[in-house]
C-alpha cells in the first residue's frame, strides 16, 4: 500500500494549473511576507525579496486573480509616484479545522487562510473511546461551520495534533492514557472522516508553530519551546520555521532524561500526583490549568524536585540550539512558569569577564489551546506559506 500523503489530497481548485502544488517556491516567499508583515504594500515588498519589480508585481497579480491575496487601498507616504496598495491574505479563499488530542481534553480550531479564528471548542475526553471522540469532533467542527457560514467548499484541511512522539508515516507514539490512539496511521482516519486531506503532527510542535505564527515568533525567530502537559515536550523554530530533525522528533526534551530522573521531569502528571497526596482534588491538567494556586500544598515541593532536572534541560538548550527565547507553553498555568522562571540557573564561565548572550525565558501569551491553533494553521503552512 502506497505510503498516505496529504499533499496527494488537496483538492484541484487550490492547485497551480497542471500542477500538484499549491503555490511556487517564490509565491511562498511573497505569501510569508504579506502574513509577517500586515499591510504591507507592493512597492515595499522589493525591498525584503530577491526578487526584480517587475517578477514581484507579475507574482502578485496571478496571486490576486487566483483570490489568494487581495489588493487593498493604496499606501500613502512611501515617496514619489503612485501609492501602492497594500497587501492581504484572503481570508475567504480557504479555511481549516485543527484539532488538538490531550490525554484529558480535546480542542478544536477553525481559522481561515489569513488567521482569522471563527470559532474554537473544547470537550473532555475522559472515557471516550477513539471512534466516540471523533464523532464528538466532526459534529463540533459542523456546528462551526453552520454556525459562521461557512461552505464546504472552501474547506481546505485539517491539522490533527496529538500528545506523544513521531514513529513514522502519521504514527505517533502517545501516553498511555491515549493507548488507543497510538502506533496507528492517523492520517487515513482523520482524511476519511472529513474528506479533506490531514496534517498529522505532535502537539508540542503544534504549541510551537502557534507561537511562531501568533505568539513570541512575531518577534523572535529563533526560540525553543517547552510544552508542558501530561508529558513534557516541545519543539524548536529556528529562523522562523519549525524543525523538526531527522527523525521527526527535534524537540522531545523529555528523551534527555534517564529512567530515574524522568520523574523529576517537569511533566505535570507528576504535579497532580503530588497535589492529590496532599490533599488538592485536581482531576485533570485541564482543570488544573484553570484553577491553580501557588500556595496549594505540594507545589512548593514540586517544583523544588524537578529545579535539577529543569534547570539541566535549559541550559541544554541554551548550549545546542542557541535560541533567542525559550518560551514556556503547553498547559503550563502562568503562576507556575513564574516559579519556574525565578529558579531558573544558567550555567556559565565568564571568560574576560564577559558571558554569553542567554535566551530570554517568556511565557506564552496564548490562552486557549495552542496545539489546536498550531494545528488549524499547519495545512496553510505546509502549502501556502
Amino acid at each position: 500500500m502506497d505510503a498516505y500523503s496529504a499533499e496527494s489530497l488537496i483538492p484541484e481548485r487550490y492547485r497551480r494549473q497542471g500542477e500538484t502544488t499549491v503555490v511556487s517556491s517564490n509565491e511562498r516567499k511573497l505569501l510569508q511576507l504579506i502574513w509577517r508583515n500586515p499591510g504591507i504594500s507592493r512597492s515595499e515588498i522589493t525591498g525584503h525579496i530577491d526578487l526584480t519589480q517587475q517578477s514581484v508585481h507579475r507574482i502578485l497579480d496571478q496571486l490576486a486573480e487566483r483570490g489568494i491575496i487581495g489588493l487593498g487601498i493604496a499606501k500613502p507616504g512611501l515617496g514619489r509616484g503612485q501609492p501602492s496598495p497594500m497587501l492581504r491574505l484572503n481570508g475567504d479563499h480557504a479555511y481549516a479545522c485543527g484539532i488538538s488530542v490531550n490525554t484529558d481534553v480535546i480542542g478544536i480550531c477553525v481559522m481561515n487562510l489569513a488567521g482569522k479564528i471563527f470559532g474554537e471548542r473544547e470537550f473532555p475526553l475522559r472515557e471516550l473511546t477513539m471512534r466516540e471522540a471523533l464523532k464528538i469532533v466532526k459534529q463540533q467542527v459542523i456546528d462551526l461551520q453552520i454556525q459562521n457560514g461557512l461552505s464546504e467548499e472552501n474547506f481546505f484541511g485539517v491539522g490533527f495534533a496529538i500528545a506523544g512522539y513521531h514513529i513514522d508515516g502519521t504514527r505517533h507514539n502517545a501516553p498511555l492514557p491515549l493507548h488507543e490512539w497510538s502506533l496507528i496511521e492517523l492520517g487515513p482516519i482523520i482524511s476519511t472522516l472529513f474528506d479533506r486531506p490531514a496534517w498529522i503532527i505532535n502537539g508540542g510542535k503544534s504549541g510551537a508553530i502557534a507561537e511562531s505564527m501568533f505568539g513570541a515568533g512575531r518577534f523572535v525567530r529563533h526560540f525553543a519551546y517547552l510544552s508542558f502537559n501530561y508529558g513534557f515536550g516541545g519543539g524548536v523554530i529556528s529562523d522562523g520555521e519549525l524543525l523538526q530533525g531527522g527523525g521527526g522528533n527535534a524537540g522531545e526534551f523529555s528523551g534527555m532524561f534517564d529512567d530515574i530522573e524522568s520523574e523529576r521531569r517537569p511533566a505535570l502528571q507528576y504535579l497532580i500526583k503530588r497535589l492529590n497526596r496532599n490533599g488538592i482534588n485536581v482531576p485533570s491538567i485541564h482543570y488544573m490549568r484553570r484553577h491553580f494556586d501557588r500556595n496549594w500544598p505540594g507545589v512548593a515541593d514540586w517544583v523544588e524536585e524537578i529545579t535539577p532536572a529543569y534547570n539541566r534541560l535549559v541550559n541544554a538548550i541554551r548550549a545546542t540550539v542557541d535560541p533567542q527565547a525559550i518560551v514556556f507553553g503547553g498547559q503550563i498555568p502562568r503562576d507556575l512558569a513564574e516559579l519556574m522562571i525565578e529558579r531558573t540557573k544558567i550555567f556559565d564561565r565568564p571568560r574576560y569577564g564577559v558571558q554569553r548572550p542567554s535566551p530570554k525565558l517568556i511565557i506564552s501569551e496564548i490562552s486557549s489551546d495552542a496545539p489546536a491553533m498550531g494545528a488549524a494553521v499547519m495545512p496553510f503552512s505546509r502549502t501556502f506559506y
